[in-house]
């Protein structure tokens, strides 16, 4: 079986989810943002802030389009999308399942942005990055879950029944 991407915005619930459904398939777990602040030593928003945005977005590209494993579950920052030759090598590798919540959810759940290192451009409100994020996530999943309303077992179950079907066509 493929690879699992896990892709979303900040607090679609990828890292939670990925750890769960690593385990219900006997998978590897990998988180993304995790492999990157180790390779550069820091934490996300803190490459933000020394480095800028744009070579934030390089780094992830690279780091992401590096992830050669097999039977993992990849859960990745929200900003993945951005990087184009990171999107491909997993659209090709692995069965991409896009976390889908409605924005009203997504700033309940989000809190604190900056602490998160969510990536956005000067002036930039989080509804314009929602708007601007929304299409191309849906461009590289080969799964859409809404996670409206589904607690994390509900979203779980709800993935891992897609993940199936997908495997048994």
């Amino acid at each position: 079986m493929k690879n699992i991407v896990l892709i979303g915005m900040p607090a679609a619930g990828k890292s939670t989810i990925g750890v769960i459904l690593a385990k219900a398939l006997g998978y590897d777990f990998i988180d993304a943002d995790l492999v990157i602040q180790s390779r550069e030593g820091a934490l996300l928003k803190d490459i933000i802030k020394e480095k800028g945005l744009d070579e934030f977005i390089r780094i992830e590209n690279e780091v992401n389009q590096s992830i050669m494993n097999k039977h993992a579950v990849i859960a990745t920052g929200g900003s993945v999308v951005y990087g184009r030759e990171a999107m491909k090598h997993y659209y090709e590798t692995a069965t991409v399942v896009y976390i889908q919540l409605n924005y009203d959810t997504l700033v309940k759940r989000l809190g604190n942005i900056k602490q998160r290192g969510v990536v956005l451009r000067e002036g930039q409100t989080l509804e314009e990055l929602y708007r601007e994020r929304c299409p191309l996530y849906e461009k590289y999943a080969h799964i859409i879950v809404d996670a409206e309303a589904l607690d994390v077992e509900g979203l779980m179950e709800k993935i891992y029944l897609e993940i199936k079907k997908g495997f048994t066509n």
